[in-house]
């Protein structure tokens, strides 16, 4: 696997990661007590915290990436072991 395959494919795994902790942590200001401003979604986040985001999803693609990587040098799971797939030369 060459570099630019591993720079693509770990984005691709922190970019899913980033999506997957977004939820982690957030309150609504009715959880917090905080009044709502005018025009403000009852929704929406008032501790938003976009570093602890991006530091998560760091942890968690490098750590999805390293089992990716592992799984690919040392071929625990292949696709022939996957069950329907037959392979075609």
């Amino acid at each position: 696997m060459n570099l630019y395959a591993i720079f693509a494919i770990y984005v691709l795994f922190w970019v899913i990661s980033a999506f997957i902790m977004l939820p982690f942590g957030i309150r609504t200001p009715d959880e917090t007590g905080e009044q709502l401003l005018k025009g403000q979604a009852d929704s929406a986040p008032s501790n938003f915290r976009p570093a602890v985001v991006v530091l998560r999803a760091t942890i968690l693609s490098g750590l999805l990436f390293g089992l990716y990587y592992a799984n690919y040098v040392q071929g625990w799971i292949t696709l022939d072991m996957l069950p329907g797939y037959t392979h075609q030369n």
